[in-house]
């Protein structure tokens, strides 16, 4: 009894340290992709383009808000026109126009939301290439698992067929067993070959999203975490509404082109312009007065431009009402195309997460099978294309099963997409 409870003792605790190996291999893997993340971040190039995009349309805020540069003119008179005080010989006049009140500042509300639509598609460059790196990442786990368990079952069938070459030279079996086996071989052999090249192109894929050399190494866990969704299925598509960043980029179009539309109203009234005149007189030797000479200053001299052309600011308004309409309607084709979007992924998480257990149960019993005709064949010569078959099913259920957790995975990162992580 106590021998027992001991042995008990022990098998727990190895329960238990290899619980904390897998979780301890799935916590690397997490600090491995987000590592991988930052460096996307840095080095990604369409990423960096996307930014670049961004601080040009920043520099257009102040452009906008500036007023026009001041008109400087000079003249020199050929005859000099004679004055009370003397001939004048040159003038110099420096003028500076103001548009309506109000008028900069909207023109700065248009460029800043702009620009803060430029900052929402950099924002969703980068969420999109957070989500292309986890799924790459996913893509390579699986193909590095799926070349370790079809190795696993070729040695499973090397074993097989040496068993059914002792049983032949014994006369308990027929030569069609190994040929059976080598047939097998063959399928398993070329499949490993294809995900050996598989695992070639995916290394390449993900490197180049990190911008680094193609070779460089690639770690992944021994056992892939499952990622869960944050929210429940109907809170999930109200944060998806409120954070998506390609409907937040529609939205600061719509609040540029209302706030076009004010700048369109204000181009359409008076403009204001204050100037100052400075002439040139020459002494004329001929007058005796106190001021010969003396030069002529004016100040202020006030200019109204009046915008009688109606036509081209009423069309300017009708053009940005026009284009307000377009957002309108963006946002909500683009709402609708979310919500399928996000029904498709929700239905793909699920099935993944259903697959992941059903797969892991799948493979327990076919292996359990699989012991049993192993142990059969080797008393007699019977059943040994079950044998195949059932090797065939484990191998298939433990692909998939692997598949499956990538799936899952794969489907969590879209949604993290799609809301803007």
């Amino acid at each position: 009894m106590l021998k027992f409870i001991k042995m008990k003792a022990n098998t727990n605790i190895y329960i238990f340290l290899g619980l904390m190996l897998m979780f301890t291999a799935s916590s690397f893997g997490q600090e491995n992709l987000n590592n991988y993340l930052e460096i996307a971040g840095n080095n990604n190039p369409a990423l960096k383009a996307k930014f670049n995009d961004y601080m040009a349309a920043m520099e257009k805020v102040p452009q906008v808000g500036a007023l026009p540069d001041p008109t400087a003119v000079f003249g020199y008179f050929i005859q000099s026109p004679e004055t009370r005080v003397g001939p004048q010989r040159a003038t110099i006049n420096l003028s500076q126009s103001f548009p309506w009140f109000g008028l900069l500042s909207a023109q700065e509300d248009v460029a800043t939301e702009m620009a803060n639509a430029k900052y929402e598609e950099f924002e969703n460059t980068k969420s999109n290439i957070f989500f292309e790196v986890k799924t790459a990442y996913y893509n390579y786990y699986f193909i590095e698992k799926a070349i370790e368990i079809t190795k696993k079952n070729v040695e499973i069938l090397e074993v097989f067929k040496r068993l059914s070459l002792v049983k032949i030279e014994a006369g308990n079996a027929s030569i069609m067993d190994e040929l059976r086996v080598e047939l097998e071989l063959n399928d398993l052999e070329n499949q490993l070959e294809l995900f050996l090249d598989t695992k070639n192109v995916f290394r390449v894929k993900f490197n180049n999203l990190l911008n680094r050399d193609d070779m460089s190494e690639i770690k992944v866990p021994e056992v892939l975490w499952q990622e869960e969704i944050p929210l429940d299925q109907f809170n999930m598509l109200d944060e998806i509404y409120t954070s998506n960043h390609q409907l937040k980029g529609i939205e600061h179009k719509l609040n540029a082109f209302l706030n076009q539309e004010i700048v369109a109203k204000k181009q359409g009234l008076p403009k204001f312009n204050i100037g100052m005149g400075y002439t040139i007189v020459e002494k004329n030797p001929m007058l005796t007065v106190s001021d010969n000479g003396k030069d002529a200053f004016m100040f202020p001299s006030v200019g109204v431009t009046i915008p009688l052309y109606r036509k081209k600011y009423k069309a300017l308004i009708k053009e940005a009402q026009y284009k307000q309409e377009v957002e309108i309607s963006r946002i909500e084709d683009k709402k609708n195309t979310l919500s399928s979007v996000y029904e498709n992924t929700y239905k793909d998480f699920s099935d993944s997460d259903r697959r992941i257990a059903l797969n892991l149960r799948q493979s327990e019993i076919a292996k359990k099978v699989l012991d049993i005709l192993i142990v059969s064949y080797s008393t007699n010569a019977k059943d040994f294309e079950e044998v195949l078959r059932i090797e065939r099913q484990l191998l298939k259920y433990e692909l998939e099963h692997q598949k499956a957790l990538t799936d899952k995975n794969a489907a969590a990162a879209f949604m993290d997409y799609l809301i803007g992580n």
